[in-house]
């Protein structure tokens, strides 16, 4: 009887533990790595590009995925820096300055041509994050992991006096021996550079 109590209170005790760990962490540097140049980039933009601060505009903005191992608790993914919308913008910043574009910062810019007057640069572009989230899933001796980005990109450029808005997404899903945080980072970052380099393709 007195052995009875003791395994369930050491039961008991491994629930409280393991509930009140709660999940991991993942964290990943996320930023824009271009596959291929953009030769026509400068024509395209002028020779200042003007960047309006990015928007974070998923409904949930504390991660941007979380894997669910076949045993055990699941792990949120976090990028780096955080917020998301800072480790985009500035790692697409660096590279169009890269490409030969004179990046400078805009304090806030409403997205209409008239407003064009007032933005100290040929062309501005403003970034609004609708989706961006990786899924892994454990299985037996592998794992899946999905990854999908949505953007709504708004480029506004004087020398046309309009604004283009281009909605670009992109997803990708691999099979892998295990989703390591290595593993997870570079599919996540596959995926978004495939829909700036897509944008940067063809702005307008």
């Amino acid at each position: 009887m007195k052995l009875r109590v003791l395994s369930l209170l050491a039961l008991f005790l491994i629930v409280i533990v393991v509930a009140c760990a709660g999940p991991q962490i993942y964290t990943i540097p996320v930023g824009y790595q271009p596959t291929k140049t953009f030769p026509s980039l400068q024509q395209k933009f002028g020779s200042r590009l003007g960047i309006a601060p990015f928007k974070d505009e998923r409904q949930k903005t504390s991660y941007i995925g979380i894997h669910f191992p076949l045993q055990g608790l699941p792990t949120n993914i976090e990028s780096l820096p955080v917020p998301l919308e800072e480790a985009v913008q500035k790692s697409f910043g660096r590279a169009l300055s890269w490409s030969g574009v004179k990046v400078v910062p805009v304090s806030a810019w409403d997205g209409t041509p008239e407003s064009l007057k007032d933005i100290d640069a040929d062309s501005v572009l403003m970034v609004e994050i609708k989706e961006f989230w990786t899924e892994g899933r454990g299985r037996l001796l592998r794992a899946d992991i999905r990854s999908w980005v949505r953007l709504v990109i708004h480029l506004g450029v004087k020398s046309e006096g309009k604004v283009f808005t281009q909605r670009v997404e992109m997803a990708k899903k691999v099979t892998v021996l295990e989703a390591t945080p290595e593993r997870v980072q570079e599919i996540t970052n596959r995926v978004l550079s495939d829909v700036f380099d897509k944008f940067l393709s063809s702005p307008y």
